[in-house]
């Protein structure tokens, strides 16, 4: 064999090799950090709901409605992160603290355990009560 023949067949056996290399490296960079799931998805993962209490104040004022909430979700599963975008504000506070103490189990995407944003809605009803 002569050296052009080698230093060619060298060449190209350390190409495939680089490539392997790069190929694994960009399936590792392929997993996104964070993701977006619906709220129906993330509720199929929720292993510990916390329902709000009812505001005395909005008992009192007789608000109802719903509350939307963005929630970020660790790959632990914790919330770590929510963000009020629409509802009461007489009502917000309590769906917050609810919300908090939820727990998610770890959403997984090709293996990995990634972080989860998702919009969570707690609905306040007054319930009432029919006196004959």
């Amino acid at each position: 064999m002569s050296v052009n023949a080698k230093q060619g067949m060298i060449a190209l056996i350390a190409i495939a090799l680089l490539g392997a290399g790069v190929s694994e490296a960009h399936s590792q960079l392929a997993v996104p950090q964070r993701v977006r799931v619906s709220s129906g998805v993330a509720q199929g993962l929720l292993i510990k709901k916390v329902d709000p209490e009812y505001p005395r104040e909005a008992r009192e004022q007789h608000i109802q409605g719903m509350v939307v909430l963005k929630v970020e979700i660790s790959k632990e599963g914790d919330v770590v992160k929510l963000e009020l975008i629409s509802g009461d504000p007489v009502l917000a506070p309590a769906a917050i603290q609810a919300v908090k103490q939820w727990k998610y189990k770890p959403y997984l995407l090709n293996g990995v355990a990634v972080i989860v944003e998702t919009q969570v809605s707690i609905a306040f009803q007054l319930q009432l009560v029919a006196i004959s």
